[in-house]
């Protein structure tokens, strides 16, 4: 195998794929677009769902890239060797161009050409067949040709090369659409199995999965499959674990693309922790992430997020002994080691520190309260059960491990398991409630958000008229029962400017504008919509939105949609609240009746 810095995978990944007629597009931001059932892009397919659902994509049917991704739902497992936050995925894709047979040898060639695997490490898994879809026999005989070609004669069984799942190899979004098989590659580590019945998708971690080839061949409705008349393939294989096998190393905190950061907090520290140290590199390199695609740290959704990552890495230095504010040194150096791939980082570097020094700021006073909290309790009551212990925890982010000493201190012991049985059924809540977020993975394209969608266009340009043009979009949410959008303001606006900014959006909408969409190449439309939210992440042509004469426009923004086609659908605008989200940001919500 050969011995790759991260960045080396990942330009092998993208210019195999751009030799073999693959567009490479620049990874999208973290926080999806216009899309309520996503807190975070949490796969690398994720921006390329519109597509996937037959939208041409300006940069033609294959598709590559490398896709910075967000995983929250296992964020207690952070610590050990292979769980983290921020990861970035390998992706490839093709959108009703080759199928089955191109996609796994392409995969194959890359991973044992280019990475230097060797095929005898090499176990496949394949859809073996219910009641949606028969058993994907084509994938069967691809992987056979394949480990042929290597003098393998490959078997299809338990613990063979090629092994039959069901639900582990079938893709879907629980709202329909595309969907299908999928075949997932493995590496196989040497381990000893742990028993007889291991296989390729055990706990035991003998195999790791490499990737996953998705074939979207058939479309759900209404929980019936049927043939979709068309097919693509969706690709998606994790960079830090190509990097662990390639580097020959035991964890990712050992590779290239977190040592950097794992050593500086070491720095710091004057107690070793390595589940601690693990969980501080991991939360400082993911808030900077967040931040850079414009969350601030809140009470609800992503802010909250972003907040529980910044006060939980906060915890963890103080089990590593940092006492003094810390998160502006290891941010910086998780900043320039990602800088070079993501130039955004470098811009936005004093402002993505600031937001996390001010929150780590912040958090200690709230530490500071939770010791007021403990020292209340313990005289009101004498001792602490273990349900107090989780309180201070969870309302305070006060660590159990100092409830347990202060009570040591003073000749009191705790019921830890009874902090564990109160923390499980807090964890178990905070999944479910993740995985409602993340169940979706689909913009809502109703036509009531067709329309909060379009208006939130005249929104963005009738803020610029009355606060000023240095107003820049934030962020927005969209459902069929309001719009929400951030921008940057610095302070709340007066009753006036809000009656002003309706006034001019009501306008547009009586004067009943057409909305025209014109595609472009890229450098053309950033001329002409400078102020563009993320613009790092468009491929070279993207779709420009004109609201009103396409030559003289009310409002001009590249978008992807989707849009009304007259601005007279909309209804009558009315802003129902404002707030503020964070330092210089101001959130608006709107409804349309």
């Amino acid at each position: 195998m050969k011995k790759l810095s991260y960045s080396e995978v990942r330009q092998l990944f993208l210019d195999f794929m751009k030799d073999r007629g693959h567009a490479i597009v620049p990874s999208a931001p973290i926080v999806p677009e216009d899309d309520p059932t996503m807190l975070f892009v949490a796969a690398g397919m994720v921006p390329l769902v519109p597509y996937l659902m037959g939208e041409p994509h300006p940069e033609g049917s294959r598709i590559a890239d490398s896709q910075r991704c967000l995983r929250t739902v296992d964020i207690d497992e952070v610590g050990n060797t292979t769980h983290c936050t921020a990861f970035e995925m390998l992706g490839n894709w093709s959108l009703n161009d080759y199928f089955k047979k191109e996609a796994i040898e392409m995969t194959v060639e890359f991973y044992t050409k280019n990475l230097g695997i060797s095929i005898d490490h090499i176990y496949a898994s394949v859809f073996g067949g219910d009641e949606k879809a028969p058993r994907d026999e084509v994938s069967i005989s691809v992987w056979k040709e394949v480990f042929k070609a290597h003098g393998i004669d490959a078997k299809v069984g338990p613990g063979q090369r090629i092994q039959l799942y069901i639900d582990k190899c079938w893709w879907e979004l629980d709202a329909g659409g595309p969907c299908g098989p999928c075949s997932e590659f493995f590496y196989d580590t040497g381990k000893e199995p742990c028993g007889p019945d291991c296989h390729i998708n055990c706990d035991c971690r003998k195999f790791i999965e490499l990737g996953n080839n998705v074939f979207m061949e058939y479309l759900k409705k209404d929980s019936t499959y049927s043939p979709l008349g068309r097919h693509n393939v969706d690709f998606g294989g994790g960079l830090e674990r190509c990097v662990m096998l390639s580097q020959q190393k035991n964890s990712y905190f050992e590779t290239d693309i977190y040592k950097p950061i794992f050593d500086r907090v070491g720095s710091l520290a004057t107690t070793a922790n390595l589940t601690s140290q693990r969980i501080v590199t991991d939360h400082i390199k993911a808030a900077t992430w967040i931040v850079l695609d414009g969350v601030v740290p809140g009470r609800t959704e992503r802010g909250y997020v972003l907040r529980r990552l910044i006060r939980r890495a906060v915890r963890h230095a103080r089990q590593l002994g940092i006492e003094k504010p810390f998160t502006r040194q290891v941010g910086e150096v998780a900043i320039t080691q990602f800088g070079t791939i993501y130039p955004q980082l470098i811009e936005r570097k004093d402002h993505i520190l600031q937001i996390i020094e001010e929150e780590e700021l912040k958090f200690q006073k709230t530490l500071a309260g939770g010791l007021k909290k403990f020292e209340s309790l313990l005289t009101q009551k004498g001792k602490l059960t273990g349900e107090d212990a989780f309180y201070l925890y969870e309302t305070y982010g006060f660590p159990v491990e100092i409830t347990q000493e202060l009570l040591a201190e003073r000749g009191v012991t705790l019921d830890i398991q009874e902090f564990e049985s109160a923390f499980a059924s807090h964890q178990e809540l905070s999944r479910t409630a993740a995985k409602g977020f993340f169940k979706g993975g689909l913009a809502d394209t109703s036509d009531m958000s067709k329309r909060y969608h379009t208006a939130t266009h005249l929104l963005h340009e009738a803020l610029r008229r009355v606060l000023g043009d240095g107003i820049r979009q934030k962020g927005s949410n969209i459902n069929p029962e309001r719009l929400r959008f951030d921008f940057s303001f610095d302070r709340r606006m007066t009753e006036d400017e809000i009656a002003e900014v309706e006034t001019i959006v009501n306008e547009q909408i009586q004067n009943a504008l057409p909305v025209t969409v014109t595609e472009m190449l890229t450098d053309k439309a950033l001329e002409l919509v400078p102020e563009a939210m993320f613009a790092e992440k468009y491929g070279d042509k993207v779709n420009v939105y004109s609201i009103g004469d396409p030559d003289k426009p009310f409002s001009r923004e590249i978008c992807r949609g989707p849009h009304v086609g007259n601005t007279s659908e909309l209804g009558t605008f009315k802003i129902t609240k404002q707030e503020n989200v964070g330092s210089g940001v101001k959130r608006i919500k709107a409804v349309l009746s």
